[in-house]
């Protein structure tokens, strides 16, 4: 069943249009990933769906709600249910890692500073690690602070996980570390996952299902194996290189 669903989607800045009636469905529980070249409007597709940007046109379906109807204050408890991992982790190099990933839980609940200290240890535990909360972010590699980050992301105990771009700037160890976490995220949270990438060896590794963005649209959805055996020349073009900006 359905749990979020993109329908009708219109979005254009002045004259740039990114999306011409493009349509999603994706299943509670699974991960999908937007394959799609530069400039295609992947990233812009994770935004909606947290109401950063809003489309021109059509509805995003996020568990039987409309977001696209939604006042600030509705649209703050939708957020909630939503953990998102930023392109370049997106953290706070004023603070601490400790309080990057405490960040969202003493501005948006009630816990006690004891039970949030617990959740910060546990977060951090659970992306492999434990112990480096007093550290800055200044002093944490590439790969660490796309885990940090992730750390923050699941600190709320979220339904669904966003990634941007996820492994992008990694060297290939850490970039599977990150792949081996998206997967270990999925089976232990039972989160329904959205990756964006253009890292096709990513998105083969963590996906139950690949949708690929195409001139506005979605032109092709299938499983790993079916996009891997697809005949399609778009996704063999795709896959092979030959298609850049979109």
């Amino acid at each position: 069943m359905s749990f979020i669903v993109y329908s009708g989607i219109e979005k254009a800045f002045e004259d740039n249009v990114i999306y011409r009636g493009l349509d999603l469905s994706i299943n509670k529980g699974e991960t999908i990933t937007i394959i799609g070249g530069s400039g295609s409007g992947k990233s812009v597709l994770l935004k909606m769906m947290i109401g950063l940007i809003m489309p021109d046109r059509g509805e995003i379906i996020v568990d039987k709600t409309n977001i696209v109807d939604l006042s600030k204050e509705e649209l703050v408890k939708v957020r909630s249910r939503i953990g998102m991992l930023f392109q370049g982790g997106a953290l706070f190099d004023s603070i601490n890692v400790g309080e990057n990933v405490a960040y969202g839980l003493k501005m948006h609940t009630e816990m006690s500073d004891k039970k949030i200290e617990k959740k910060v240890g546990r977060c951090l535990e659970m992306v492999g690690l434990s112990g480096i909360g007093e550290m800055m972010p200044v002093d944490l590699s590439g790969g660490m602070k796309k885990r940090v980050a992730l750390a923050r992301a699941i600190a709320y105990d979220p339904e669904i996980i966003l990634y941007d771009e996820p492994t992008t700037g990694l060297d290939p160890t850490n970039a599977n570390r990150i792949n081996n976490l998206i997967i270990e995220m999925q089976k232990l949270l039972k989160v329904t996952s959205v990756v964006v990438t253009h890292d096709m060896d990513s998105a083969f590794s963590v996906s139950d299902r690949m949708a690929m963005l195409y001139r506005g649209k979605i032109e092709v959805v299938g499983t790993t194996d079916e996009i891997k055996k697809s005949k399609e020349p778009l996704v063999n073009d795709f896959i092979n290189g030959n298609i850049g900006e979109l």
